[in-house]
């Protein structure tokens, strides 16, 4: 996956938030290696927040940071299951402006490389919201870290070819510029 060194580097400022009935800031192993891996990359942790299984929080976290001028980016991790506390997904969705439907496609494919037919188990999803990018991973380590090695690191980098989700930020919101 080709970087171009010509272009560069643009720091983007990405918020993480752990979905979780269980975790907190002591043990959260997956909000650790996302927030980790976002500041090895160059970005800044904008904030990073647990908040339970509910989607009313969820949602009031993601509407608080979409509505920031400080986050760029949202990245989860939890709740994308099938059990009856897993709400991220329908909590994301709600929020949405437009779905990224291949982000689910490609987390879907790469995790199957890793865990075979399991991967059906998880409902990875990712949209556009207000010029904010969402992104919801499953709660284990293991996606976390195939979510943003594989996808994330490079559609988050400026420098990635032959496109990336950062050259067209400035035109999320160019509907609004329409008379």
């Amino acid at each position: 996956m080709p970087i171009d060194e010509t272009r560069e580097f643009i720091p983007l400022n990405i918020a993480v938030l752990t979905v979780s009935d269980t975790r907190t800031p002591e043990d959260d192993k997956s909000g650790d290696i996302l927030a980790e891996r976002v500041a090895k990359a160059g970005h800044t942790v904008a904030a990073r927040r647990i908040v339970p299984d509910d989607k009313g929080l969820i949602r009031a976290a993601l509407k608080s940071w979409i509505a920031s001028h400080g986050v760029d980016v949202v990245i989860s991790t939890g709740g994308t299951g099938l059990t009856g506390r897993d709400v991220t997904p329908e909590a994301f969705r709600s929020v949405y402006d437009k779905e990224i439907d291949g982000f689910s496609a490609l987390f879907h494919r790469v995790s199957f490389d890793k865990i075979g037919t399991s991967t059906i188990q998880s409902r990875a999803t990712a949209g556009v919201a207000q010029g904010t990018y969402l992104f919801a991973l499953p709660g284990s380590p293991g996606a976390c870290k195939d979510g943003w090695d594989e996808i994330l690191v490079h559609q988050l980098d400026y420098r990635f070819r032959p496109c990336n989700f950062v050259e067209i930020m400035p035109r999320l919101e160019e509907h609004k510029q329409r008379k």
